[in-house]
């Protein structure tokens, strides 16, 4: 429990005006955050092996995950079944390091860091799956971000949003929650369409876009 009151504690102290559209924080000690981001007792609620599952990725694909941090998930993906091509994406360059080396140390070779701005996930190359979790709260100007990010999947390609319910026990202020059904107005501003949805993380929402 001790990890998951530092989550919540970590999570809940912003730096910025109360009418901010989307949450500022640095994540740029990727050390400190390790301890946090990948201690075992998130896959209670994280329950990232299922959500890997329910993604139903194929052999050949090739994912982003937007807000990679330490690979909590980057690293599990690239590990997985369907072994597909990921790109870690961060805006931190110390986490982006971090998760380069991670991957030289477990023999990872179908990772590759990438280290993106506030406005552009800089992917080299269109994907199959864009997955961002627990960041969306994060970006700014996210009409134009979400527009831009089209570009940046392959015909067919989908979009898989994990964040933070409002009303619940731990992550950020409430003021930086959105309700699925928020989610999907904005992103729908941005011409995504709502294509599914999960609903078995208890503390986060879960859902599919496609162009």
């Amino acid at each position: 429990m001790r990890h998951l009151t530092a989550l919540l504690i970590s999570l809940a102290a912003p730096a910025q005006h109360p009418a901010a559209d989307h949450m500022q924080r640095r994540f740029d000690d990727a050390e400190k955050w390790s301890k946090n981001f990948d201690s075992p007792t998130r896959d209670m609620w994280q329950m990232p092996d299922r959500v890997i599952a329910a993604l139903d990725l194929k052999p050949g694909q090739t994912v982003a995950d937007i807000g990679a941090g330490t690979g909590y998930f980057a690293i599990r993906l690239a590990k997985s079944t369907a072994a597909p091509k990921v790109f870690a994406v961060d805006i931190e360059q110390s986490m982006v390091q971090y998760m380069r080396l991670r991957a030289v140390k477990e023999g990872i070779t179908n990772l590759v860091g990438v280290v993106a701005t506030a406005s552009s996930a800089n992917l080299p190359e269109p994907v199959d799956l864009i997955l961002i979790v627990d960041t969306f709260h994060h970006i700014p100007d996210r009409e134009a971000y979400f527009s831009n990010l089209q570009n940046s999947l392959k015909p067919g390609g989908r979009l898989a949003i994990v964040d933070w319910l409002p009303g619940g026990p731990m992550g950020p202020p409430e003021q930086f929650r959105f309700s699925p059904a928020q989610i999907a107005a904005e992103l729908g501003k941005a011409g995504w369409k709502k294509s599914g949805e999960h609903t078995f993380l208890p503390n986060q929402s879960f859902t599919i876009y496609r162009r």
